[in-house]
């Protein structure tokens, strides 16, 4: 439907009127009438399309209208018009005796405007798509999508922080928005095009053109709201630079408009197209992707040596065929928690894509390896700085994992769902993420987020209990529940057969126990019945939350035990967890358990082997005990991997 504009008739003089093609303008004749006027006529040059409201019948043959209360012309222009006043309109009112009173004259002059960005989505800018000012979601959806330049293209700051063009590949990451105009050379004296935006969203976006001299400048930005024009040109093209993710107090849309304005004090708008972005998502890839770099970190010239560790990383990731990045102990500073540090994931638009990592506001040693060592051109970066009192253990990223695509009661989850971990429904004074680091996760939508339940750990995080492992039936995976029953059950059937004295940790220096000892310590069961029933609450949510049935969950035995912290008991694993590994492809780096030994082969070890390998998977176990597990984490602790981003378009999702 075109714009309609209300324009007032000045009888006894000519008026120049700028009309804008694809608008409409509305011309009340009684209103502006003399009082004794009963009749009137319309003359247009074959240029002008005219139409009166009242009429029905071809009036175009009478010459005299009777002038009515509702005798409204609608007069419009299909193409921009040679030079300044070709459209000619004659209005004339004649008394009761249709004698002449008073004439009027318009002289339009018209011209195309035109606002326009890749609202299709296909990567090319189109002109004057309907859908240019709105955001639909789905695979016939619309709506032009703009990424959040967290890159750092040039210098060693992030290009969203900067207020300039440092290269020409800053502009591949910015959306193309393009200003198209026709007509005559030159605007009509006092008349101005205003590119503009809302304060609010010039906090998300900036935008930037190309001067005559080939350098750019910044004409939209928070301080700098607007941009006139008074000439124009065929088509000036704009880069759109986007700013922030789309938070708890920003919805991820930005709009910006272009203004026709008449001279007055103030200035008048006569015309406004407006186009839409969409701030692209943070897409976190889950353990099914493909792997494509592991990162690890060496203690190499420390007192406490991870040397196995790092060898039976290199084996693994050499039998995968992917990338291993070792960081040294002069960059990691002695941090070996990688996977607490930072999480992978990337941010995809129609003309560009490229990996971005989340840096956990943890501020431990590693803090400033991923902005330091990773964040460059096309590798972006983005954290947040919650208050320090909102800070614990759960803000670390081994609390953030997601799962691979779903579908729940007939809504899909093309790209997973993100699972974190909290504080029981209803406890007050239990641990969570940091409300800053919560609100943006559910901000970006497309991985709508599961809290699960996993403040009863000392760590507190949901690898300890859970993994996705690829699988080749089902859903395509698996989730791995640790299960101390499931462990249980295993120590008790070497029991029944007469392995009560096989030990534990037979390989570890003065650290031994039997399988009767642990099944006779009642105090280490009784929390194990407890611990068993915090993962029984989140398999039921899980289980509700990606509709998953039984056979989509595999049990592995893990047992915990109660240690004395500074903040109270809370549960650490007892032997290596072996549901905390890192997963590449069909082959698991799963923690080594040292667990009792039947005819020289470690009895969980086997046991997670028959669970695993039916599914197509292989189970490669590392020694983690003395540098991680000792010190309360395991292989997936002390990995993180980078991997191939979904094929699936996110804009696309059903929403």
């Amino acid at each position: 439907m075109p714009q309609n504009r209300t324009l007032t008739v000045d009888y006894g003089r000519t008026t120049d009127v700028l009309y804008v093609v694809g608008t409409q303008l509305t011309i009340n004749l009684y209103r502006t009438a003399l009082p004794s006027a009963k009749f009137f006529s319309v003359v247009c040059s074959d240029n002008v399309e005219n139409n009166l409201s009242h009429i029905t019948w071809p009036w175009w043959f009478d010459n005299y209208l009777p002038l009515k209360d509702d005798s409204v012309l609608l007069l419009s222009m299909s193409s921009a018009s040679k030079e300044q006043g070709d459209g000619k309109v004659k209005i004339q009112l004649f008394d009761d005796k249709r004698k002449l009173m008073a004439s009027a004259e318009l002289l339009l002059t018209a011209i195309e405007i035109s606002l326009d960005v890749d609202a299709d989505r296909d990567g090319v800018v189109e002109k004057n798509n309907p859908n240019k000012a709105s955001w639909k979601w789905g695979p016939e959806g619309h709506g032009a999508i703009l990424l959040v330049n967290c890159d750092s293209d040039s210098g060693k700051r992030p290009d969203n922080e900067k207020t300039y063009v440092g290269t020409e590949e800053d502009l591949k990451d910015m959306s193309q928005m393009v200003l198209r105009t026709a007509g005559p050379k030159e605007l009509p004296k006092g008349h101005t095009l205003k590119l503009h935006m809302s304060a609010h969203e010039a906090e998300a976006a900036q935008v930037f053109t190309k001067k005559q001299n080939g350098d750019y400048s910044l004409i939209l930005a928070s301080g700098k709201l607007s941009r006139g024009f008074s000439k124009y040109t065929k088509e000036m093209t704009f880069y759109v630079s986007g700013l922030k993710f789309a938070d708890n107090d920003f919805s991820g849309l930005v709009r910006i408009h272009i203004s026709l304005l008449q001279p007055g004090t103030p200035e008048t708008p006569i015309f406004t197209d407006t186009v839409q972005f969409k701030m692209a998502p943070w897409i976190m890839t889950p353990n099914v992707q493909a792997p494509l770099k592991v990162f690890v970190c060496s203690s190499a010239d420390s007192s406490s040596d991870n040397a196995n560790f790092i060898d039976g990383m290199k084996k693994l990731v050499q039998k995968v065929g992917c990338e291993l990045q070792i960081i040294t102990r002069e960059v990691n500073r002695g941090d070996r928690w990688i996977q607490d540090e930072m999480e992978f994931g990337y941010i995809q638009a129609p003309h560009k894509s490229f990996p971005v990592i989340f840096d956990s506001p943890r501020d431990r040693d590693l803090d400033n390896f991923p902005y330091n060592e990773l964040m460059g051109p096309d590798f972006g970066y983005v954290t947040f700085k919650p208050p320090r009192d909102e800070v614990n253990s759960l803000e670390s990223f081994g609390n953030l994992e997601v799962s691979p695509p779903v579908t729940v009661r007939g809504k899909s989850y093309p790209l997973g769902r993100i699972v974190i971990g909290g504080a029981f429904p209803f406890k007050t004074d239990g641990r969570n993420m940091s409300s800053a680091t919560r609100n943006f996760l559910r901000a970006q939508v497309v991985q709508e987020p599961i809290v699960l339940f996993s403040d009863w750990l000392a760590v507190g995080h949901v690898d300890e209990f859970l993994s996705f492992v690829p699988a080749k039936d089902r859903k395509g995976f698996r989730l791995l529940l640790a299960s101390p029953h499931a462990a249980y059950k295993l120590l008790q059937g070497l029991q029944e057969t007469g392995h009560g004295q096989a030990k534990f940790f037979e390989d570890v220096p003065d650290v031994k126990v039997t399988v009767d000892e642990l099944l006779t310590n009642e105090t280490l069961h009784d929390e194990n019945d407890y611990y068993q029933r915090c993962i029984d609450w989140n398999r039921d949510r899980l289980k509700n939350e990606l509709d998953l049935d039984e056979d989509d969950i595999v049990d592995i035995p893990v047992l915990y035990k109660s240690a004395e912290f500074k903040t109270g008991k809370a549960a650490v694993s007892f032997y290596p967890d072996t549901v905390n590994m890192i997963v590449l492809g069909k082959n698991l780096g799963i923690a080594k358990p040292f667990g009792p030994k039947v005819d020289g082969k470690c009895v969980v070890e086997k046991e997670v082997v028959r669970l695993l390998e039916p599914l197509g998977l292989m189970c490669n176990f590392i020694d983690d005990f003395t540098f991680y597990h000792l010190n309360l984490g395991d292989v997936h602790c002390g990995s993180n991997v980078r991997r191939k981003a979904f094929n699936f378009k996110w804009w696309e999702m059903e929403m």
